[in-house]
């Protein structure tokens, strides 16, 4: 049997070639990270079943979407050190169980309660998945072939982005809201199966020692960030519920940055930002995740106030974004580039595509989908090119027994850049929405309902228009000047490692 259980004199070794089953292997570990991504995009679609048919309250609801972000979140750096060092292949088994038993609850669910906690389940296995099957892609692919294998494997983000509305309208017209999470169960046991007979175990255990301390530290300070930033819109940034997770979130990861410095096998060994090449490819990330969510955000509320669609047809005139980074990626198209202009050049020509995608969607989008459609497509070239040559980036920089590990930074810094581009860019567009009208409502359709004329519907409406204009060029000027720097950053320590 092939084995991908290392000594550290073959660490040290470049591998000369992959796994002899590493594409089909490939295919169950995409299918395992579709799961997970298909089932947020659903549960959107969801929601308006889940409020009548459980009676569940505002509350309830946001408490179902939050429970899985927050778990997975403060979980993806603990998940990636136990999978390096208990087992790649053993993890990944155990998330797609987790996974799978956490579905069938959901589907079962007779409360609001019990599917927040089945929620919460789902969130431990989707950390263990996603962290897991990063992990493995870098272990059977030798270095000429990674780049293609990442790039397939980012691509299916954006599948689960542009398929989940679709499937989850499908399923909601022709069964009961439960069948959304049923159908996770079939695919995680095919799974299982698969992984059982194909994926080779792989893991570490050169000296190190569980970190116990640092995995409840890390937990705890991811988790209050995150829950910080997915509430602050909720309850505002100045709120006394917002500043005091923000508070817990920075004073323990500070207390966690402190104790892995000193401790002799650290669960995530801070002379890696000392890396240029690393820090190059943290600060891409967050900005590829900022610009891509943070516009996402703006779009909706775009295509729903501004251009009158349903929310069901505004998620559906988003998908070309996400299907031109499957297009350019499933043909090789993506990694063919990046591979011939170099990683910093890749990140710089992409982040300055999706930079461009944004500004296009500001300045033409105004008036009518058209306008907004060019600005999606390049978007989605700019996305397809920075993902995987970003996430190579951070692979590349981290030692290949650390893998789960750097999987697990490369998770993390997803759900902060996430967080971020919603909640600056949520902020710049509620700051010029209020400097040009004088309304106390917190929305849109709340300042619209108050507006006593027409007219003065329509000066609320252009506002409004305005104020996501604004938004999106910041968002554009933001993601090009860090993809600008992100590059340099990575040419220079290139420049530095061959000299």
């Amino acid at each position: 049997m092939y084995s991908m259980t290392t000594t550290p004199q073959e660490q040290a070794q470049p591998q000369v070639q992959g796994h002899p089953q590493r594409w089909l292997i490939l295919g169950v570990i995409c299918l395992a990270q579709l799961t997970v991504l298909l089932d947020n995009t659903i549960l959107n679609v969801a929601i308006p079943s889940l409020t009548s048919e459980m009676n569940a309250s505002t509350s309830d609801v946001q408490w179902m979407m939050n429970a899985y972000s927050l778990v997975q979140a403060g979980l993806l750096l603990t998940a990636g050190n136990a999978a390096d060092r208990y087992g790649r292949k053993l993890l990944l088994m155990s998330g797609l169980a987790i996974f799978g038993v956490g579905s069938l609850v959901a589907g079962l669910s007779q409360s609001p309660a019990q599917l927040i906690a089945a929620r919460a389940g789902m969130g431990v296995g989707g950390a263990l998945l996603m962290t897991t099957t990063l992990a493995v892609v870098v272990q059977i692919f030798d270095d000429k072939e990674r780049v293609k294998a990442i790039a397939l494997w980012s691509t299916v983000s954006s599948l689960g982005f542009a398929a989940g509305p679709l499937i989850g309208g499908v399923m909601l017209n022709h069964f009961w809201w439960g069948a959304i999470f049923l159908i996770n169960i079939p695919v995680a046991v095919l799974g299982l199966i698969a992984v059982a007979a194909l994926v080779p175990e792989s893991k570490h255990k050169a000296g190190d020692r569980p970190d116990l301390v640092g995995a409840v530290l890390s937990t705890i300070g991811m988790t209050a960030i995150v829950y910080a930033i997915i509430t602050g819109p909720e309850h505002g940034w100045t709120s006394a519920q917002v500043l005091v997770a923000a508070l817990i979130g920075v004073v323990v990861l500070g207390l966690f940055v402190t104790w892995e410095l000193r401790i002799e096998h650290p669960m995530l060994d801070m002379h890696f930002f000392r890396n240029q090449k690393f820090v190059g490819a943290v600060a891409g990330a967050i900005l590829v995740a900022f610009g891509m969510t943070g516009s996402l955000f703006l779009l909706t509320q775009h295509l729903q106030f501004v251009l009158g669609y349903e929310p069901l047809d505004a998620g559906l005139r988003t998908a070309p974004l996400a299907l031109t980074v499957v297009a350019l990626n499933f043909t090789g198209v993506g990694a063919k580039l990046v591979l011939k202009v170099g990683t910093p050049g890749a990140i710089a020509l992409g982040m300055t595509l999706v930079s461009a995608g944004l500004a296009a969607i500001a300045l033409l989008g105004g008036h009518g989908y058209e306008g907004m459609l060019l600005g999606l497509v390049v978007m989605g070239a700019g996305v397809a090119l920075s993902m995987p040559a970003m996430a190579n980036a951070i692979m590349s920089a981290i030692p290949p027994e650390k893998a789960g590990v750097g999987a697990g930074i490369n998770g993390t810094l997803a759900e902060f850049g996430n967080g971020l581009g919603v909640a600056v860019l949520g902020a710049v567009l509620n700051s010029r929405f209020a400097s040009l009208v004088a309304v106390s409502a917190a929305s849109l359709p709340a300042a619209l309902a108050s507006a006593d004329s027409a007219a003065e519907r329509a000066r609320i409406s252009d506002a409004f228009a305005s104020g996501l204009e604004t938004s999106q060029l910041v968002g554009a000027v933001a993601v090009l000047a860090g993809g600008l720097v992100a590059a340099a950053l990575l040419r220079r320590a290139e420049r530095a490692e061959s000299a």
